[in-house]
């Protein structure tokens, strides 16, 4: 396991690693993004065949507590989508947003009610593709403590922080597989406390891991 790094060397990190280039991936289907995982990546291109692309985008809000923490929701268990599943704020990349970053920002807006005053963004992380047609581009940001936030009960139940150290730490990264029309695929799950953060939550926070903790 990496040695631990302080919050600072944290945002430092994140700074030189991190940019806003837009990946083709997020509009081309003909751009599969990379999992890292074989059978995911055939998942994706069969997804991707017959199914139009939606483009996404979240936010990862990084909390800048003395001990950071990430900042996360538990979707409405009515909604049709991924009803009940732990997720970053964040949703479909309207046509209105001017960028997958005013997307992000939007969306944790409206879910939490966490304005743009207390977010610092620091830039995109890897493109995320899903088994539902989702190119999902993650805006990864400082957030700066004191903010108060405002629960929409239409789209969230609840939202709660778990500490960054938890999740980047993969002693905690627990692999998972389930078979897609014959092809065993792989996939993380980080369980924290009464919390199961799994699919593509957890695997974007692998992917900040091996981003910003590798060398």
């Amino acid at each position: 396991m990496p040695a631990a790094i302080s919050s600072g060397e944290f945002f430092d990190r994140t700074r030189a690693r991190l940019n806003f280039d837009v990946p083709a991936g997020l509009t081309d289907a003909g751009v599969i993004p990379p999992s890292g995982d074989q059978g995911t990546d055939r998942m994706l291109e069969i997804v991707a065949r017959e199914q139009p692309i939606r483009p996404a985008a979240v936010l990862i809000p990084v909390v800048d507590h003395p001990q950071p923490t990430v900042l996360l929701t538990q979707r409405s268990a009515h909604l049709n989508d991924h009803a009940g599943q732990i997720s970053f704020p964040g949703g479909k990349i309207d046509a209105t947003d001017a960028s997958p970053l005013d997307a992000a920002l939007r969306e944790a807006f409206e879910e939490v009610g966490l304005g743009r005053e207390f977010i610092d963004p620091i830039g995109y992380l890897d493109l995320y593709g899903t088994a539902f047609g989702f190119r999902i581009l993650p805006t990864l940001a400082r957030v700066r403590p004191g903010f108060k936030l405002r629960i929409n009960q239409a789209e969230v139940d609840d939202a709660f922080e778990v500490p960054l150290a938890f999740l980047m730490n993969p002693a905690n990264h627990q692999l998972h597989s389930k078979e897609f029309r014959g092809i065993e695929r792989w996939y993380y799950a980080m369980p924290y406390q009464d919390r199961y953060i799994w699919g593509a939550t957890a695997g974007i926070l692998r992917v900040l891991y091996e981003r910003i903790y590798l060398p």
